[in-house]
């Protein structure tokens, strides 16, 4: 039985049960009034769906509401999607509480309870008018609880299914969402994923002619270097050979440095007014791009729905650039990709492990507390994890140390990395707050921010005809295709041993290892698929062994990265041929445009930071 087929007969099985049981489906992220929870999408390939969520730091959220139509009065079964998000580690309570209320009036079940995976937590009956009805969220605790959809059904014998594939059908059946998606628009090059190297190769290449559609599945650009992870921008631009390099990044990065710093470090709003300034460049912010079509083993188009009202988009183009950090594009396509250690043997690199395994950097969930003029309070959480005066960390700010999640697959495991980094954050501010020796310091320490999206260092990378390995940066081995250059140390983090100790295959922090390099340009060859033939990549999912990759992943690199790719993209369109016959025929007009630059060469430097968090001269690493 094909797939098509399988798809079909789900969507007509749905079809029958929800005439028959008049099944109604509400979508957390459509609720009309958001209150104080937030759009969580980080997950929705693995899951199913955007979720909101009550991220309250311990205080709980505004109400998110919104209205219900209901064909006729009656008493309905309610079955809420959600999970217990600290079951991995705890059976003694669970945080993320709530309450679901239909026309003020609460269900007689607390939500957030059950399993510690998604699924459908029943929740009861309850009377309902025909017409409009309210319905709530009532958050409980403040510590993220999550919902993904609210199911109401007539027939009490009736459940949702939980398996995803059937879950997509039943919602496309019963939200009435269009079979096909409607077509964007056509472009020359689609560029999926808003950080750094995703937002510079739209620029770029926008700037030198091309029509651009810039896909990205926050409110916001910059990834990483946006307010809602804040990492600094790290390495260095204007490098030789090509000095111009880097301008563009200058231009749209933030004045200031440093990790977890307030929101208006990070200048959101500064690479956005770049972008709407660009008139080839069509923005959609909001948009999960999760499917693609294909013609033989070229893309033909990229499909992305919108994390708030599903309505979903097909982008059309002969040339297509991941810049995602997982690959999602390319792997989606089938695209060769490496992922976790290679052995040592399998590149010849020498901090290569001696065996191949699955360990890859992992994520942080940053967080820092302010001081106020009065004591603060924060609750005295049971389901903590046990903290001792020993293993606690007495800070009062969390950068790219706390780290998590190098022991599991950044991917299909990343829900439970991002919520182990909250538990963490959490279990120790309460220890410090509530139980320490040294309470009495933390008194008038509030919790100020704790990031929901968390920082990824490494997943997929996709390979192309050219793979960086650790000798080429260490013995300078200068290849005829070099572009920008990466500078940063050789840096691959580690569990920290101590850390272990007390939380043996869950830590929570990290080393790093700096191995020192000269700036070194990387291939051209390493920022295309070598299977995928209209591919490109820029950013920590491009062409290089896992050693490697520890130099090329800061956000000044990679955003050097993408405006390589713009430019390499204009070359193919203006000529009609793919990125790997650019390499073979039309080198030095790349080499051209990258002698000149696309961005602004006037502007004063950013500040710049070194490995250690000091402040530096400016960007150019005088």
């Amino acid at each position: 039985m094909n797939k098509i087929f399988l798809l079909i007969l789900l969507i007509s099985l749905c079809s029958s049960n929800i005439a028959q049981n008049k099944v109604i489906l509400i979508e957390s992220e459509n609720f009309q009034k958001k209150g104080g929870w937030v759009i969580d999408q980080q997950f929705m390939d693995q899951m199913g769906s955007p979720f909101l969520m009550a991220h309250g730091l311990g205080k709980p959220v505004e109400d998110a509401s919104t209205t219900l139509s209901f064909p006729a009065k009656g008493t309905y079964s309610v079955f809420v999607r959600t999970h217990n998000w600290a079951g991995y580690w705890t059976d003694k309570d669970a945080p993320g509480k709530f309450q679901v209320l239909v026309n003020g009036k609460a269900l007689p079940s607390e939500f957030g309870t059950q399993d510690r995976e998604w699924n459908w937590q029943y929740g009861g009956t309850i009377p309902v008018n025909k017409g409009n009805n309210t319905l709530t969220l009532h958050d409980l605790t403040g510590f993220n609880g999550r919902c993904d959809a609210i199911v109401f059904s007539a027939d009490p014998y009736f459940k949702p299914s939980n398996n995803v594939i059937e879950l997509a059908a039943f919602r496309k059946k019963v939200l009435k969402l269009p079979q096909t998606p409607i077509e964007a628009g056509k472009f020359d090059l689609v560029v999926v994923g808003g950080g750094m190297a995703g937002t510079c190769a739209a620029l770029s290449a926008a700037r030198l002619g091309l029509k651009v559609a810039l896909i990205q599945d926050r409110p916001v650009l910059g990834g990483n270097n946006s307010s809602e992870v804040r990492v600094h921008l790290g390495g260095r631009i204007n490098l030789q050979p090509y000095p111009a390099l880097g301008n563009l990044v200058n231009e749209i990065g933030p004045t200031k440095g440093g990790n977890a710093q307030p929101a208006s470090y990070y200048e959101d709003q500064k690479k956005y007014i770049a972008v709407e300034a660009e008139k080839n460049i069509s923005l959609f912010l909001n948009y999960r791009a999760n499917a693609i079509t294909k013609n033989g083993n070229s893309i033909i188009s990229v499909i992305a729905i919108n994390t708030e009202n599903a309505k979903v988009l097909s982008f059309s183009a002969p040339l297509f650039a991941d810049c995602t950090g997982d690959g999602t594009i390319g792997a989606l396509a089938g695209a060769d990709f490496m992922m976790g250690r290679e052995s040592r043997n399998e590149f010849n690199e020498p901090t290569a492990p001696e065996r191949k395994d699955s360990m890859t950097m992992g994520s942080s969930v940053q967080w820092y507390s302010e001081e106020t003029s009065q004591p603060s309070s924060f609750p005295k959480i049971t389901w903590a994890l046990p903290f001792t005066e020993n293993s606690a960390q007495k800070v009062k700010l969390g950068e790219w140390t706390w780290e998590t999640g190098m022991q599991y697959n950044q991917i299909k495991d990343f829900e439970r990395i991002r919520d182990y980094g909250l538990m963490v954050v959490f279990s120790n501010w309460s220890f410090l707050k509530n139980r320490s020796s040294i309470k009495d310091t933390y008194k008038n320490s509030e919790l100020k921010w704790v990031a929901y999206i968390a920082g990824k260092r490494e997943s997929r990378r996709l390979t192309g005809d050219f793979i960086l390995r650790e000798q080429d940066l260490t013995d300078k081995t200068i290849y005829p295709d070099g572009t920008a250059s990466t500078s940063w140390t050789i840096d691959l983090h580690y569990p920290d041993p101590e850390n272990t100790k007390h939380f043996p295959e869950n830590e929570f922090l990290s080393i790093a290892k700096h191995k020192p390099i000269y700036p070194y340009p990387i291939p051209y060859r390493c920022f295309y698929s070598r299977n995928i033939p209209n591919l490109f990549m820029a950013g920590r999912n491009i062409s290089v062994t896992h050693v490697a990759l520890g130099t090329v992943r800061v956000m000044r690199t990679t955003g050097m990265m993408g405006e390589v790719v713009g430019m390499a993209a204009s070359v193919c369109m203006k000529h009609q041929i793919l990125p790997r016959d650019l390499y073979n025929q039309y080198l030095p007009e790349l080499k051209e445009l990258m002698n000149k630059g696309v961005g602004k060469s006037d502007l004063p430097a950013a500040q710049d930071y070194n490995l250690g968090g000091t402040l530096l001269n400016n960007s150019k690493g005088e």
